[in-house]
């Protein structure tokens, strides 16, 4: 009796241990963004989905929530990444900067020059960099996955005048978001900085509260702004618009290898969405902005580089009073020479 009790427990503790793997496999991560379906930030979601829960064959199931479902800001979201209650957020640099002040460096005005240097540059060791501090700071709770794209460039829009070089923005009111570097930069071109929260914009742009603002084409369609009056668009492209994907590290950690393979391959994939997703949307967004009676302006050379001139003491205020703003900034740059030179090789071998 007491042998067949030790050969049922046996038993028992054998089946426990080959259940053991299956259900170590039955993974389910949540991922939210604080947009909507017709975001990159969506588009970026669905391909992270499909890839992901393909490749791990059914053993990771990704579950999305869009909106303010989770949570409703950047600190609220990470708070919940840090605490494990949230997987895999999206932030702009905007929303994570309470948090990490030096993200703020990818609003640094006229760094990158166009979308090949970008992606370059965020594709490699540059975002690797970032990843280690934010781990450092979050007392390594909160990993930074992939940097992306959430709406092409900003460049300014206004509802008063065609801004050719620095001396047209002087005097307006341009609306910003809380960080303060947004603010230093319209500061140094003479204009007022006014945060104010997105889903105020129009309103605040149809009341005169603010004249103008720095956003993304597709942005400014999405959201009808030409109906609140904003009619004058530059494009100076002075910021690209980075999407930072976090997750959870205990979370991560927590994966097999080969499931940490497959999320990684995962956001790679989701990168890659979000690079091309602005740029198939802004075709039709630049079209219906201007058939819509908008006024669409790109600089010169020198009046880009009169704007980038105006621009040059938001950098030294970056690098002085950001904590790891020498660091970042010196990371930034740096990934910057390099890629534009290995691009000017491709682009001469190419053109062979």
């Amino acid at each position: 009796m007491l042998a067949n009790t030790f050969k049922a427990a046996g038993l028992a503790a054998l089946m426990a241990g080959t259940a053991l793997p299956v259900m170590a496999q039955d993974i389910t991560l949540r991922a939210t963004a604080n947009s909507n379906e017709n975001d990159e930030d969506y588009d970026g979601s669905v391909v992270f989905k499909n890839y992901v829960e393909a490749a791990s064959n059914g053993a990771i199931e990704v579950e999305i929530f869009m909106g303010t479902q989770l949570c409703s800001n950047g600190a609220e979201c990470l708070q919940g990444v840090a605490d494990g209650s949230i997987d895999v957020y999206i932030s702009t640099s905007g929303g994570a900067s309470g948090l990490f002040p030096y993200v703020q460096v990818l609003d640094l005005p006229y760094v990158m020059a166009d979308d090949r240097v970008a992606e370059a540059v965020l594709s490699g060791d540059f975002t690797r960099t970032m990843r280690d501090m934010a781990l450092s700071d979050s007392g390594d709770a909160i990993r930074l996955m992939t940097i992306g794209n959430t709406g092409g460039w900003r460049n300014f829009a206004n509802t008063q005048r065609r801004i050719a070089q620095p001396s047209d923005i002087e005097g307006l009111k341009i609306r910003t978001v809380v960080a303060d570097l947004p603010q230093e930069l319209v500061r140094a071109l003479g204009a007022s900085p006014t945060p104010i929260p997105w889903p105020e914009l129009f309103t605040s742009l149809q009341t005169g509260v603010v004249e103008g603002t720095k956003n993304g084409i597709t942005d400014i369609m999405s959201m009808k702004f030409p109906d609140a009056g904003l009619q004058y668009v530059t494009l100076d492209g002075h910021a690209y618009m980075g999407a930072l994907w976090w997750m959870s590290n205990q979370r991560f950690q927590e994966l097999p290898d080969d499931m940490k393979r497959v999320v990684v391959d995962g956001f790679y994939q989701l990168q890659q969405a979000t690079f091309a997703s602005p740029k198939r949307k802004s075709i039709q967004a630049y079209e219906d902005f201007v058939a819509g009676g908008g006024d669409l302006y790109v600089p010169t050379p020198d009046e880009k580089a009169a704007f980038a001139e105006a621009a040059q003491p938001v950098y030294e205020w970056f690098t002085a009073n950001v904590e790891g703003g020498q660091e970042i900034y010196d990371a930034l740059t740096s990934a910057v020479a390099e890629a534009e030179t290995d691009l000017e090789t491709a682009r001469a071998a190419d053109m062979e």
